[in-house]
């Protein structure tokens, strides 16, 4: 209460934070009357003194101070050159389309700008400019010449607003850049050399993973720091979208997949669950009519498990006692004293469907009947217990002991191979959706985004479910990908030194905001009052009922012209609908993830007399409706939604497509005990009372604003568990992130390292060191090992008299093998093209970078899916695997600098030069006593010592202790001579009966 009057009496915090913010939106308004006497150039003047002015300063924290100051000059001057263009009728084509320049700053706008220089979220409701808004900080912030980036949802958009906006940035002496999903690098650069870049936050992600992750010259990369971005439709971007991390993958080296062979099993396993589902569900029906209310629940429920989507079990739940009676059963199961009558009433279906988590999980009668023969086709077997098994085993040699354990490996790897294929195909049937989770175009399956219905060509689900869903609907079945790079949107956008965005719905998820980019959210009054009426939801007991009542308001709405946007959550929704409209002959544009080239001018023309359009909830987002003439009597735009969303934000996005800028308008939103949001999430209990309660007939409908708040309460339900996963994508990436962070800065620095044999010389300062501590810092010295490591890595060719490791202590055996690996190392240097030795150089340090990097990955994939089982043993997934993934990581530290060992002598600029380096080396037979084929001239049993090259063995030479040698295999001087041919002594005999005797 106390709370409540302080509110009203000094106002809410963003209320007194507006107050504050208007004092600097009134100095920009004398700015720019002081302004309007400047000409062009004098007002394109001060932008190149400002540029210049910054670009001086080096400290970013005395640039940021600087820009604070002349923020009221700058925004002016941005506000005084849009309204020059707006006088002059200023025209130019937007994406081949004819527009007149026709916008000047409102004072709002200018609040809005503020906010988002210094670095927050401004809420801005539908039609209010958030387009124009974003050139004032972006105009500010590309100043200090380090650019500035706005981010926005799609490529439409993204080149819109680059050449929309970029004719007020061009007059004022900026340049603009727009980066678009097909430009080569070249164009890339030239569009983040800009003062301002425009693109897709997925763009902007890949390209960071490109740069950091995959390019070999500082030419090859394209971004050039994070300094300030802007986040257009920022609810979308950062909260929508960060459950999906970005991954650029390639193809897997092997494809093992088994998806066509399981494919028609799986089919016949559905099929089969399908014909008992349904027959469970009439024994229900009979059941109910026989006043055995407990044994049909039972049976009803047991039908929800194993088909939640059921037609029958849906037509019951529309009947209060049938669905109390479902609810009760359910509740009983899963008390603690029925677990093991749940389990039993589990494994008499084939199958179970878990909706909520989109998982389905065989029961023993259905993993029977896709195995018959084989009780254990799924259960993998316990590989330690039988390798130890394998080493107790005396009667089996070493040899005999590795294939049978390879053996073991091989069938695990199988077994584990074909669970995951079938675990997957059965998810594809049971739980996606063609039409609703993806649509099938040009024989590919292209995932649809759940909040935004668009498609997402290039998107693949991971771990081999796209495969899955690819077999299911018979399309070409790609191979498998592999992780090449990763990032969670979350950690891209905390690279930037300054982040803001800008929304028409953040209020709601302000504390996720917050909590994850400390962001704060400022909600900016709107130009003029709101003049939109919200209904109360209308909630009917079937869809059936639900979708005739929406034609109905459409068909009313249509007959006095007044136009109507249809808002549905899935493209299935939309082309029922469309049917539907069909049938009543009332003409209408369809909007969905089918068609979205067109959104932009479907969604333009929305507010036209008559018009009736169906749009996905997102689709055509970015792009106003402007009411067409006599619509404002009429009432405006009508937004009609058939469905709430999980997300009570994409629902308010809804309503504000209508009644922008002060113009009237009016939505409702139509809701049905089946949507997915009420069967899951919503409070069943209270319904089934509600429904009684009032008595509902078939078409009734229940409408109250109490109802309201019951549906909110399932949103808010969905909206804290959708936090939650986003919240643990982002604990676990922060470990990667780390981890990430050292490689890409270990990476940039061998990029830009004018002298890399430096990071070489450090390398071997660093692995040998660490080697020896192996081999020698034990209770038995191993310098057999050691000298073994020396001669395969390094053409030392050393011998153990020649070493006399034994002669010196470990830091001494250190100096001294460093010593001997930069001499040899410097000798073949010596041997290489000089212009080609660094970027040789760097080649060897990236390889072993980027090649154990993307095994790091997979197995940090592997480790993640798997430690969520230690919680079983009562212990914190998160802590353990923040503890694995450290050892992983300093293992794969110490295998890069390995790895650059291994191919340090290994790798050459071009053949020629290392055979020079070879045949400079002291060379020496394996074996001196190695025959060769004599010539005709030389005596039957001559010996002649022959070179070629290893890097492995031992030199044989007694004086030539501490030259660096190497070892090379015998090589014929002559073509081999047959057994059976003459020999080349001239003898006439055959060549075994001769030479080939001794040989």
């Amino acid at each position: 209460m106390v709370g409540w009057i302080l509110k009203k009496i000094v106002g809410s915090k963003n209320q007194r934070e507006l107050r504050r913010l208007a004092p600097m939106a009134r100095r920009i308004n004398e700015f720019d009357e002081q302004f309007k006497s400047l000409s062009d150039d004098a007002l394109r003047a001060k932008t190149a003194a400002w540029k210049d002015e910054l670009t001086k300063i080096s400290d970013p924290e005395e640039q940021w101070n600087r820009l604070d100051e002349i923020l009221p000059e700058a925004f002016a001057v941005v506000k005084n050159a849009a309204r020059r263009l707006k006088e002059r009728r200023h025209s130019f084509t937007v994406c081949d389309q004819p527009m007149t320049w026709d916008m000047v700053h409102f004072d709002v706008q200018l609040l809005g700008g503020i906010v988002l220089h210094r670095g927050r979220i401004a809420e801005m409701a539908t039609g209010e400019g958030k387009t124009l808004v974003a050139t004032l900080p972006l105009y500010l912030n590309a100043l200090t010449g380090r650019g500035a980036h706005l981010v926005t949802v799609n490529d439409y958009l993204a080149r819109r607003d680059a050449e929309w906006m970029g004719q007020l940035y061009t007059f004022l002496g900026l340049t603009v850049g727009c980066i678009q999903h097909d430009q080569e690098p070249d164009v890339r650069r030239q569009q983040y050399a800009c003062d301002i870049t425009y693109g897709t936050n997925s763009e902007f992600g890949f390209d960071y993973l490109r740069d950091n992750g995959m390019a070999t010259t500082r030419e090859q990369q394209v971004q050039r720091g994070y300094h300030y971005a802007i986040v257009d439709e920022v609810d979308s971007i950062l909260i929508d979208e960060a459950r999906t991390p970005l991954i650029i993958s390639g193809p897997a080296t092997i494809s093992t997949h088994q998806y066509d062979k399981w494919k028609p099993l799986i089919e016949q396993l559905v099929r089969k669950q399908t014909m008992l589902c349904n027959r469970v569900a009439s024994e229900a029906a009979e059941k109910f009519e026989q006043s055995d209310v407990e044994t049909a629940g039972r049976f009803m429920f047991k039908v929800k498990l194993g088909q939640p989507r059921n037609k029958q079990l849906l037509r019951m739940m529309e009947d209060p006692d049938k669905r109390r009676a479902i609810d009760k059963a359910e509740l009983s199961f899963y008390t603690d004293t029925r677990k093991e009558e749940l389990f039993q009433l589990k494994e008499e279906l084939f199958f179970t469907i878990d909706e909520k988590s989109n998982e389905a999980d065989l029961s023993e009668q259905g993993r029977a009947f896709l195995n018959p023969d084989d009780p254990n086709a799924f259960v993998l077997p316990d590989l330690i217990n039988e390798f130890t098994e394998i080493d107790l085993d005396t009667t089996l040699s070493d040899e005999e002991k590795d294939k049978k354990k390879s053996e073991r490996q091989q069938h695990c790897d199988e077994q584990a191979e074909r669970i995951h294929n079938i675990s997957n195909l059965l998810r594809a049937y049971c739980v996606f959706d063609k039409d609703v989770q993806y649509v099938v175009e040009e024989n590919k399956v292209v995932i649809v985004d759940e909040f935004t219905g668009r498609k997402m060509p290039g998107r693949r689900w991971s771990d081999g479910l796209h495969q899955a869903v690819e077999a299911k609907e018979g399309v070409q079945i790609d191979r498998e990908t592999q992780t090449l790079a990763t990032i969670t949107i979350q950690n891209y956008f905390r690279l930037y030194q300054k982040l803001a965005g800008m929304t028409g719905t953040a209020e709601t998820e302000a504390a996720e905001f917050h909590d994850i980019y400390k962001l704060d959210v400022n909600v900016i009054p709107t130009n003029r009052p709101v003049a939109r009426r919200d209904h109360n939801d209308r909630i009917y007991k079937t869809r059936r009922e639900k979708y005739n009542a929406v034609i109905n308001e459409i068909r009313e709405h249509h007959t006095k012209q007044q136009p109507v946007l249809v808002g549905t959550v899935s493209v299935e929704a939309s082309e029922l609908l469309s049917r539907m409209l069909k049938r009543e002959k009332i003409p209408h544009n369809v909007l969905n993830a089918k068609f979205h080239m067109q959104e932009a001018e479907i969604v333009a023309r929305a507010g036209q007399p008559g018009t009736v359009t169906i749009s996905t909830n997102m689709a055509g987002r970015g792009t106003d409706i402007k009411l067409g003439s006599g619509v404002p009597d009429l009432g405006g735009l009508f937004v009609l939604g058939t469905e709430r969303h999980e997300a009570r934000r994409i629902d308010r996005q809804l309503r504000g497509r209508c009644a922008r800028q002060g113009d009237p308008g009016g939505s409702r939103f139509y809701v049905s005990f089946e949507d997915d949001l009420m069967r899951n999430f919503g409070a069943a209990d209270r319904m089934t009372k509600i429904m009684e309660r009032f008595g509902l007939e078939e078409g009734q409908e229940l409408e109250h604003r109490w109802l309201n708040k019951s549906v909110e309460t399932a949103q808010k339900r969905v909206e804290q568990r959708n936090y939650l996963i986003r919240k643990r994508t982002l604990d676990f990436d922060d470990v990667m992130n780390m981890q990430r962070e050292v490689v890409y800065t270990y990476r940039n620095e061998v990029i830009d390292s004018e002298d890399p044999r430096t990071l070489i010389y450090e390398v071997i300062d660093e692995a040998v060191p660490a080697k020896l501590k192996e081999y020698l810092e034990v209770d038995e010295p191993n310098y057999g090992g050691l000298i073994h490591w020396v001669n395969t890595t390094f053409p030392l060719g050393l011998t153990k008299d020649k070493a006399q490791f034994d002669t010196r202590n470990v830091d001494e055996n250190a100096q001294f093998l460093i010593g001997k690996v930069k001499e040899a190392y410097e000798r073949k240097s010596s041997h290489e093209e000089p212009t080609a030795v660094k970027s040789l150089e760097r080649y060897i340090i990236l390889n072993a970078i980027d090649r154990l990097w993307q095994e790091h990955l997979y197995a940090m994939d592997a480790l993640r899916e798997g430690v969520y089982l230690r919680g079983y043993a009562q212990k914190d997934p998160l802590i353990e695997y923040k503890t694995e993934a450290y050892d992983m990581f300093v293992e794969l530290m110490a295998n890069i600098k390995n790895e650059v060992l291994h191919n340090l002598f290994r790798s050459t600029s071009n053949l020629q030069a290392f055979e020079n380096f070879l045949a400079s080396l002291p060379q020496f037979l394996l074996r001196e006593d190695a025959p060769t084929a004599p010539t005709a001239n030389a005596p039957a049993r001559a010996r002649q010592l022959q070179p070629v090259g290893a890097m492995a063995g031992v030199a044989m030479d007694g004086d030539g202790a501490g030259e660096v040698s190497i070892d090379l295999p015998v090589r014929r001087s002559l073509p081999k001579v047959g057994r059976n041919e003459p020999c080349p002594c001239g003898s006439g005999k055959k060549y075994k009966n001769c030479c080939g005797r001794t040989a």
